[in-house]
């Protein structure tokens, strides 16, 4: 039985301020990374604070503004469905797995980071180490997020409200605004008939609407929560099986 996703929602970010509104204690986002062993789990609220953290680093010390254009040269991981909430909070333009060289703010994982020199504004660079690790040195050229962002405020407002029909996304080389993104979710949750008490594991990248929508936008717009599972081609069939039993996934996107 369809249950009725979150509403009210404008933007984005507006879809993270009901989650926090409806059950800040919940959990939102379990993270896997079957080549470290690493697993995080993030309540509403914590995620929250890291997305206003992240979102005080691009406003005060990065100068991002909206309309900004901010590639994302991430694969699908905790710290990335942050710096998407973060890029929205503020007004930015999000381009999943863009041109860095079209780009004013880059964000890169370790193995992107040559790609990401090609930007000629601000670059940020993450370790995407367990438990948010630094770099053990730093990348030339780059911020360290982990090292720059614990200092930031645990609270975020915008300079200006952000407006939802300005872009907001970047993705199957269509641009979005903060409302289409919005408006796709919630049809995507009905599609898919997700309520509050479903949870959603994802093994696919967040580079295209499949994988964001599917595996992050549709269940926070639902109200329910993620599962997002990297490095996990090689994890043996019985195994994703008793993962999806012990964190009660009630719904697969690959």
């Amino acid at each position: 039985m369809s249950q009725t996703p979150l509403s009210g929602a404008a933007t984005p970010a507006d879809l993270l301020r009901s989650a926090l509104a409806t059950d800040p204690a919940r959990p939102l986002i379990t993270y896997y990374d079957d080549a470290t062993g690493e697993r995080v789990e993030l309540s509403v609220k914590t995620f929250d604070n890291w997305v206003a953290k992240t979102a005080n680093l691009l406003q005060d010390d990065l100068a991002a503004a909206p309309d900004d254009r901010a590639a994302l040269l991430l694969p699908a991981h905790w710290q990335t469905a942050i710096w998407l909430f973060a890029c929205w909070s503020v007004g930015l333009t999000v381009c999943p797995g863009g041109d860095p060289a079209e780009a004013s703010l880059v964000v890169s994982g370790p193995d992107t980071l040559e790609a990401a020199l090609a930007c000629p504004g601000e670059r940020v660079a993450l370790a995407l180490r367990p438990l948010g690790g630094r770099f053990p040195q730093l990348p030339a050229g780059f911020l360290d997020y982990a090292a720059e962002v614990p200092a930031q405020g645990d609270r975020f407002v915008p300079y200006a409200p952000v407006d939802p029909d300005r872009p907001a996304l970047v993705i199957d080389g269509e641009q979005l605004t903060g409302a289409q993104a919005v408006s796709l979710a919630t049809e995507q949750a009905e599609r898919l008939e997700l309520g509050p008490t479903d949870r959603v594991l994802s093994t696919l990248s967040f580079d295209d609407w499949a994988g964001l929508g599917g595996g992050l936008l549709a269940p926070i717009a639902a109200g329910a929560s993620v599962v997002l599972c990297r490095n996990s081609e090689k994890l043996a069939d019985e195994l994703l099986e008793q993962r999806m039993a012990s964190e009660r996934v009630t719904r697969r996107i690959s």
